[in-house]
This record gives structure tokens, sequence and C-alpha cells, in this order.
């Protein structure tokens, strides 16, 4: 990774360190808890929520005793491409009715109350752009899930009924400007042109934005998709 990378400064690894621990205070004996960490497309929520779960895995490795995490992302709640199709959504892949918010709060539920035994999520795979069911394992006894996706604080059914199950919301918040690079980026290495890329991403990840950050009022944390600085909401 290049020092002008998001969070490779020494800097921006002290402040994810700093989240890491602030997570694990979090955590009661016999308790799992779980962070949501919200944020528009390109904000950089995803990076922050795996080297977060990342850097408490390791502390639990090395010490024996601080707890692991697993990250999961909101992002296997995508509907199928086949399912998009039929609905005539799929030009609109990413908005809020293209998930299945219902099913997601679902394993929220479980995920915070079935500590006994394996709670398996679906991930997803870019390269496809679909869907993954039953990838991800949440163990037995896991403490800790750091969860990451657009809506995780939308004030509106079903996503309203998410926050009372974190324990901690955090928002990651990044420039337009940035975020918009990062995405143009990213539509490109998927496949698409650079017109189509700039154009799903200011006319299709900009709308999605727009209803993701009104939703940062509802966060616990605030913190940069840049460094990963963070300060208290209100």
């Amino acid at each position: 990774m290049t020092s002008s990378a998001p969070f490779s400064s020494p800097a921006a690894q002290a402040n994810l360190e700093a989240l890491a621990h602030r997570a694990i205070a979090l955590v009661a004996p016999g308790k799992r808890i779980i962070i949501g960490i919200a944020g528009s497309p390109g904000a950089g929520k995803t990076t922050i929520a795996r080297q977060v779960a990342d850097l408490i895995t390791a502390a639990s490795n090395t010490a024996g005793a601080a707890p692991a995490a697993v990250y999961l992302p909101m992002d296997g709640y995508h509907l199928a491409n086949a399912t998009l199709d039929r609905l005539g959504s799929r030009h609109r892949k990413g908005a809020i009715d293209t998930f299945d918010g219902w099913g997601f709060l679902s394993l929220m539920k479980r995920v915070r109350s079935e500590i006994g035994h394996p709670v398996y999520a679906p991930g997803f795979d870019r390269s496809v752009d679909e869907g993954i069911a039953g990838e991800i394992a949440v163990e037995a006894g896991t403490p800790i899930v750091i969860v990451e996706g657009n809506y995780l604080l939308v004030d509106e059914e079903p996503w309203r009924g998410l926050r009372a199950l974190f324990s901690e919301s955090w928002f990651c918040e990044t420039s337009d400007a940035v975020r918009l690079r990062r995405l143009v980026d990213r539509h490109e290495k998927h496949g698409r042109t650079r017109d189509a890329a700039y154009d799903w991403a200011v006319n299709v990840d900009g709308a999605n934005a727009r209803i993701i950050e009104a939703s940062r009022v509802r966060a616990d944390l605030l913190v940069s998709g840049i460094d990963g600085s963070f300060r208290e909401v209100g």
C-alpha cells in the first residue's frame, strides 16, 4: 500500500486501533455486540470495517484475552440480478429498494441473539455482481461483529429497526469529490467504460447518497473515510 492510500499513514493506523479498542470496551461477558458502520458509496466504510475487525482479531490472537471480530457486509442482501431484471430495477442496483431489507434485519436479530451456534450470512462477489449464500460464518461465541452498509441508519421501515440492535453506530464521512473519484475508479475496475462509470457514480450512487447522508444524525460516531479520525455526534 502506498503512502497516498487511505488509512495507510501511522496516524490513520493509530485512529483505527483506537476504534478497535473502543469496540472491545463495549463487550460484556456472554454477550455479542454489533457495531454498525453506515456511509455513502465510496466513503470508505468497507475498508474501516475490515481493518477494525482485523485489528480486534489480531489483538485477540496476541493477547489471548481481547475479543475477536467478524466483518459482515450488507451487500450480500442485494436482490439477485434476475430478480432485479424482473422488477425492472437492474439499472438502479444499489438503491434502497434493491436490497432485501427485511431479510437483513432478520439476520441482524439472529447475529445479536444466537451466540451458541454458528450463524451464516451471505457475502458478495463484485466480479460476478451477485451475493454468495452462506459465505460468512459468525462462529459460536464470537463477541464482536462489524457490520457495514449504505442504509444501516435510514429512518424508515425496515431499516429503522437496525439501530436498536447495534451497540454503537458509526457513520463514515468523506467529501463528495473523493467519493466520486473512488467510485469512478471502482466501476471502471469492474468493467464499465470511463463515461459509464462516471454516469453511474453521479446518477445512481449520487441519488442513493442523498438518502444515506441524511441518516448521519442517527449515528453515535462520525468517522473520517480518509484517515479514520472520529468524533462524537452531538
